[in-house]
């Protein structure tokens, strides 16, 4: 029997060079990296370059604004190890008994599947996203890194400042991308299902102290399946028990 052996020589190397490229010269595009290959010798189409700089998913971001100096720049996501190593958030809509409308910040921390702090408002600004993290902290201590998607709450100089002083690294999801933040989307869910569709929110002071309620509950009582059952709280202290 006879069978065709492809002479494309490995591309292994290849990818591996354009991928190293990348990573150092985060604002190079496609063009500028092949044009470095060329220059050292490297006898590869432009199109070839594109396709595997495709492949790698290492397009480039829409530009960043110039104060947003947290933002994390191209580079493989870290996985969290630990607690405080990666908090999400994100926003969710619900309304009161009478029809108003009402915002509510959740956070999850990405390891131990323990929220922070949950914020409730009518509108919520950047100032507010700051405030909702400063009384988290007080108790969980201070993440390393932000994931959050491109709301103007997100964007904006009063979280980038926060971030900044703090040494927090705020990661961008790509728009239209709602798996890079997988962790909140799971807890927004759960949160929907147990809480928000469970309960008439009489008054914004209502709403807050159910859903505190609710919070406490989760963290403390609820057994989470991906943690084998335990409690996030319980999870949690296990985890810094054994670092320890």
């Amino acid at each position: 029997m006879y069978f065709y052996t492809s002479r494309k020589t490995e591309q292994a190397a290849l990818k591996q060079k354009i991928k190293d490229i990348a990573y150092s010269r985060v604002h190079y595009g496609y063009r500028r990296i092949h044009t470095l290959l060329s220059r050292e010798g490297l006898k590869v189409n432009h199109k070839r370059v594109y396709r595997l700089y495709k492949e790698q998913e290492l397009q480039m971001r829409r530009k960043k604004p110039k104060r947003r100096v947290q933002a994390k720049v191209r580079e493989d996501r870290i996985i969290p190890m630990c607690k405080n190593d990666v908090w999400s958030m994100d926003f969710v809509s619900d309304a009161l008994f009478t029809g108003e409308k009402i915002r509510i910040l959740t956070i999850v921390d990405a390891y131990t599947r323990e929220s922070p702090g949950i914020g409730v408002g009518k509108n919520y600004k950047g100032t507010d996203v700051v405030k909702t993290l400063i009384e988290a902290m007080k108790y969980h201590g201070v993440p390393k890194v932000l994931r959050v998607d491109n709301g103007p709450e997100f964007v904006s100089k009063e979280l980038d400042l926060w971030a900044y002083a703090h040494k927090v690294t705020l990661d961008f999801s790509r728009p239209g991308k709602p798996t890079d933040n997988a962790y909140i989307e799971s807890f927004n869910s759960r949160f929907r299902q147990e809480c928000l569709n469970q309960h008439w929110f009489l008054n914004m002071e209502d709403a807050t102290t159910k859903i505190k309620d609710w919070l406490r509950e989760y963290n403390s009582h609820r057994p989470h399946s991906s943690l084998g059952y335990q409690t996030p709280q319980k999870f949690a202290e296990l985890s810094a028990a054994s670092v320890g």
